[in-house]
C-alpha cells in the first residue's frame, strides 16, 4: 500500500477535494464507489471532512462554498511557500481567488485560476502532509489538466512550479492526441492535454480502482453518469465519469501484471 507521511516535493499535486451541494448524499455517493469513510467535521473549518482510505487521508470533502460554482474536484499542488508561488501565478497572467490563507494548524491554501480560466490550488503543509495513500484502490492515482491552448497553459505551469513536459507519442497518447506529462525530476508528476469535445475540461482528477467496471456500475447505481466508457490503455483499464451533481472524475485500474 503506496502511503506518505511527510510534505509532498514543491509542485507534486498533494492533494484533492470537493466542494458538495448535498453533503450527506455525496458522502453516501463516493462511499459507494470507493470504500471511503471520513473524519473530522468541526464547525471552526467550516464542516470540512477528510476522505479516509484504509485509516489514511485520500483528500477532503466540505459543504459548497458558493451556490453559483458547480460542485467539483479541486487539485493542490504542493507548495514550499503558498505566497511566494501566488505571486508567481499572478506574475503569468493567472488570478488568485484565495489568497494565502492558514487553516489552523493544518496549512495554508490558495485557489487560483490560470488563465484559461482552469482552478486549481496550492498547499503549504502543515500538520496536514496531504494524501497519505496513493495508487492504491480508493485512492488518488493520477492528475491532468485538459486545456484548449497546451502551448500557453505549458508555458504558465512552467512559469509557476518549473515544470518541464515529456510529448507523447500517439501510440501512447492516442492517434491525433496533443498529450504530455510534466516534472520536475525523473518522475511523471502528472498530465497535460488539449481538451476534446468528449471530454470535460481543466483539472481532472483520477482514482485508482480495483476494477474499472465494477466502479463504473456503482457510479451508475449512485445515480452518476458515464462520459467515456471503460477502455483498455497501455496504462490500464480507464473510465471518465460525472456524479449525480455534474463532477467529473476519472478511474483507472492497473493493468495486468
Amino acid at each position: 500500500m503506496p502511503t506518505r507521511d511527510t510534505p509532498w516535493p514543491d509542485g507534486t499535486p498533494c492533494w484533492v477535494d470537493y466542494g458538495a451541494a448535498d453533503f450527506d448524499a455525496t458522502k453516501t455517493f463516493y462511499s459507494s464507489v470507493f470504500g471511503w469513510e471520513y473524519s473530522g467535521g468541526e464547525p471552526e473549518f467550516g464542516g470540512y471532512l477528510t476522505v479516509l482510505r484504509n485509516g489514511r487521508m485520500a483528500g477532503g470533502m466540505g459543504p459548497q462554498q458558493d451556490p453559483d460554482d458547480p460542485p467539483k474536484w479541486t487539485t493542490y499542488f504542493a507548495a514550499d511557500d503558498a505566497a511566494a508561488t501566488a505571486a508567481r501565478i499572478r506574475d503569468a497572467g493567472g488570478t488568485v481567488l484565495v489568497e494565502p490563507m492558514e487553516v489552523g494548524p493544518m496549512g495554508t491554501m490558495v485557489i487560483a485560476r490560470d488563465p484559461q480560466g482552469n482552478v486549481f490550488g496550492l498547499w503549504q503543509s502543515g500538520v496536514n502532509t496531504g494524501v497519505q495513500i496513493h495508487n492504491e484502490a480508493g485512492a488518488l492515482a493520477w492528475n491532468e489538466a485538459m486545456v484548449a491552448d497546451t502551448a500557453a497553459a505549458k508555458e504558465f505551469y512552467s512559469a509557476v512550479f518549473g515544470f518541464t513536459f515529456d510529448q507523447m507519442e500517439a501510440e501512447m497518447a492516442g492517434e491525433g492526441m496533443d498529450y504530455a506529462t510534466f516534472t520536475k525530476g525523473a518522475n511523471p508528476l502528472g498530465g497535460l492535454g488539449a481538451s476534446d469535445p468528449s471530454m470535460p475540461t481543466g483539472w481532472l482528477t483520477c482514482f485508482s480502482v480495483a476494477s474499472a467496471d465494477e466502479a463504473v456500475a456503482a457510479v451508475e447505481a449512485g445515480g452518476g453518469t458515464v462520459t467515456t466508457p471503460p477502455m483498455d490503455t497501455p496504462f490500464g483499464r480507464f473510465a471518465i465519469v460525472e456524479d449525480p451533481w455534474g463532477a467529473a472524475f476519472e478511474v483507472m485500474q492497473d493493468p495486468p501484471a
